[in-house]
């Protein structure tokens, strides 16, 4: 009683300093939370090397004419290109998930397990839509299969730890929190892409790509995929498993990931924008003032133009859900199934109109 005394007496001092209550989250004796939520995946962590053959253009121009090109064919120079990655184990059996962007055109794959161990990996598939790839290794009893987390379950301000190999240097990690949810990919600049991402200030540097971003729990909740350089650096950006899950389920299985798609090109109106825009006399339309996902551009011959889409429909609601937002559409979108009709509603003017849509595949290329 005396020493509880003492100690309450020095703290209001100032004297002695409590520690705050999340100083000791996670620990384990002298180990923080983050050795512990590491240990659980790092055995699943692989690097991977690739090799590609790469045209040596510079050493004479005339090859670079298309119809040498076309005839000495694989006569002309070449160099090998290596290229250095990481990956996450998923499936004991041999199944590895990275990026596309790893082994995109790779003639060789190395992967190398935790242990040391290296084996000859063959890319079952890639789905250059979500930067997702799935390798195959021979079945080895080093392989260990991380535990597989829930990206939805994130919240921001969540603690993330980014696992990988950047510039070759083995089991590298780096703690930040979770930045913000659904980033969606084209606002930084990748047209070719259609996914939402997990940003995070956990530090993810080129060799980190393709491996797993964890939770405090040590569960893989994203796949670190690029990270922000020049103004705004220190941003990095991951995928989130629940849909690298799905996509890696289809090209596990040899299959190809089937993107539905409309044909629009879509920008983001609200009612502050259509009111200036309106304001102007110049203005080649007047536009609804309200949220929604203004057409900027119907592809000719896709399912929006068949559809009766128009340059100027505003986009308010499809599925039977409101739309404020070009994302959510095509988040919507993405949720639906190739062929089946999808109802959007549109405002063209001061018209309302009902329109029923077929989404098709994503052309590829």
């Amino acid at each position: 009683m005396l020493r509880l005394l003492l100690a309450v007496v020095l703290c209001l001092a100032g004297l002695v300093t409590v520690p705050p209550a999340w100083a000791d989250l996670g620990t384990s004796g002298n180990h923080s939370f983050v050795s512990s939520a590491v240990k659980r995946v790092a055995p699943a962590v692989v690097r991977i090397d690739t090799e590609r053959s790469v045209p040596r253009l510079g050493l004479d121009p005339a090859f670079n004419d298309p119809l040498l090109r076309e005839m000495f064919g694989d006569q002309i120079p070449s160099s090998r290109e290596r290229g250095q990655g990481s990956g996450i184990v998923i499936d004991s059996k041999g199944l590895v998930l990275t990026n596309a962007h790893v082994v995109d055109g790779a003639e060789r794959v190395e992967v190398t397990l935790a242990g040391g161990e290296s084996l000859e990996g063959s890319v079952l598939g890639t789905d250059p839509v979500t930067d997702l790839a799935v390798v195959r290794v021979p079945k080895s009893s080093a392989l260990k299969a991380a535990p597989l987390g829930d990206s939805e379950a994130l919240d921001v301000g969540d603690w993330a730890i980014a696992l990988g190999t950047p510039y070759g240097l083995e089991r590298t990690v780096t703690l930040g929190i979770v930045s913000s949810l659904h980033r969606n990919i084209t606002s930084l600049g990748f047209s070719d892409k259609r996914l939402e991402l997990i940003q995070t200030d956990a530090a993810i540097n080129p060799g980190n790509s393709g491996g797993p971003l964890i939770n405090a729990s040590g569960e893989v909740v994203g796949i670190n995929t690029l990270v922000r350089s020049g103004p705004g650096a220190g941003l990095g950006f991951a995928i989130p498993i629940n849909l690298a899950k799905g996509v890696a389920a289809q090209l596990g299985e040899g299959g190809t990931v089937l993107h539905p798609y409309l044909g629009l090109q879509l920008v983001p109106l609200n009612a502050r924008l259509a009111r200036d825009n309106n304001a102007d006399p110049n203005a080649l339309l007047r536009l609804p003032e309200r949220d929604g996902a203004l057409v900027q551009r119907v592809i000719p011959e896709s399912p929006a133009e068949r559809a009766g889409l128009r340059r100027g429909d505003l986009v308010v609601s499809a599925a039977e859900q409101e739309v404020n937002e070009p994302a959510e559409l095509l988040r919507l979108v993405e949720a639906s199934q190739i062929g089946d009709a999808l109802p959007i509603t549109v405002l063209r003017g001061d018209e309302q109109i009902d329109l029923s849509i077929r989404p098709e595949a994503l052309p590829h290329g």
